[in-house]
C-alpha cells in the first residue's frame, strides 16, 4: 500500500545496538524536554531552527510546535509510529480471537524488547486491554489513535493490508481478505 506521507515519529534503525537498559533509558525519557548548554544549541529536525529549549526523540531535537506537528490525530499526546500501528491494526483486525502479548510484541516490526515497552504504554494510556490469561484487544480510544496515524500515513482508514505482518506473512494476509471479492452493494 502506497504512503502520502511519513511526517511521523520513528524508531532509529538500528536501535539493537544498544544495551537493554540504555535502549530502556531513551525510550522513557522520549519527549522529553532539553535545554541546550549555556553557550549552545540545539537543531530542530523538522524546522532546522536553532533553539534554546527543545523535546528529545532518540537523540533528535524537536522545537514544540514541530512535535506538536508530529502528533496524529486522538493520540491523546502519545507520539504513535508504525510500530503502534501494527499494533493497534493487528489488534484491530484479530478482534474475534484476541491475540496473546508475546505474538504482538514479536510481530511489531521493532525489536520485541521495544514491542514489549510499547504494549506496557499503549494499555497505561488506555489504548488497548490485557486480560488475565495476556491475551490484548483493543480499546475504543486505541481505535480512534489507529484512525489518526492511518489517515497521517495513507490518507484513509485502516485496512489489514497497512500492516507490516501482511506483507510478510501469506497465511497472515490470507486470513484478513474476504473471500467474496465482490463488494457489498447494500
Amino acid at each position: 500500500m502506497q504512503k502520502k506521507s511519513e511526517y511521523i515519529f520513528k524508531y532509529p534503525p538500528n536501535l539493537q545496538e544498544l544495551d537493554l537498559a540504555t535502549m530502556v533509558s531513551m525510550y522513557r525519557d522520549r519527549g522529553e524536554p532539553r535545554r541546550a548548554a549555556p553557550g549552545k544549541y540545539l537543531a530542530c529536525a523538522v524546522t532546522q531552527k536553532l533553539l534554546k529549549n527543545a523535546k528529545w526523540w532518540f537523540g533528535i531535537y524537536y522545537s514544540q510546535p514541530a512535535w506538536d506537528s508530529l502528533l496524529t490525530k486522538s493520540s491523546e499526546g502519545y507520539p504513535l509510529t508504525e510500530a503502534e500501528l501494527n499494533l493497534l491494526g493487528l489488534l484491530l483486525t484479530l478482534d474475534e480471537e484476541p491475540p496473546q502479548r508475546e505474538y504482538v510484541e514479536k510481530n511489531l516490526g521493532v525489536l520485541p524488547k521495544l514491542g514489549y515497552l510499547i504494549v506496557n504504554d499503549l494499555r497505561q494510556f488506555g489504548f488497548i486491554n490485557e486480560d488475565d490469561y495476556g491475551c490484548l484487544s483493543i480499546t475504543t480510544a486505541g481505535e480512534r489513535a489507529l484512525q489518526g496515524i492511518c489517515r497521517r500515513l495513507y490518507g484513509k482508514r485502516f485496512t489489514p493490508e497497512m500492516l507490516e505482518l501482511y506483507h510478510i506473512d501469506p497465511s497472515f494476509a490470507r486470513k484478513t481478505t474476504s473471500s467474496n471479492d465482490q463488494p457489498s452493494l447494500f
